[in-house]
């Protein structure tokens, strides 16, 4: 992506984008019409956006919005960095609106490297936990006669 592009992010955005070796957002476009197979559509992992919280439960009301990139999306709560490098978890409770500023990643289903590395992440888990069966297994048998 050419330094031209930059100019569609805000201000804010910038600096994260370019922590993530400024990838090209120009392929990354929600797909809204068309062949239900070919819509893309939806947040996603490594979004740059900007949360609107209930302005109702903080005192000052520039604390009710962050702005950064989503690491995470949960039933009860997102995950955003800003860009100052802090983490904040939000509650989905207190959350208005969320919009979406860009993409940095293809769709969910388009997404071989998140694809692989949850594939990855899976195995690596499967295996940790045959490792504490293995650890585990017949630690409370010493009471028991042969």
């Amino acid at each position: 992506m050419g330094k031209k592009k930059t100019a569609d992010l805000p201000e804010w955005a910038l600096p994260l984008w370019e922590d993530m070796g400024s990838p090209d957002l120009s392929g990354l476009k929600e797909i809204h019409n068309g062949e239900l197979l070919k819509r893309r559509s939806g947040l996603r992992r490594d979004d740059l956006v900007e949360v609107h919280m209930n302005i109702q439960v903080f005192d000052d009301p520039e604390q009710a919005f962050v702005r950064g990139r989503m690491l995470w999306s949960g039933k009860s709560s997102i995950e955003i960095l800003t860009e100052d490098g802090r983490t904040h978890f939000l509650s989905r409770e207190a959350i208005v609106k969320i919009v979406l500023v860009a993409h940095t990643r293809p769709a969910y289903i388009d997404d071989q490297e998140l694809l692989a590395y949850e594939r990855e992440d899976m195995k690596r888990r499967s295996s940790l936990h045959e490792k504490v069966e293995k650890q585990t297994k017949g630690n409370d048998d010493s009471h028991l006669w042969g």
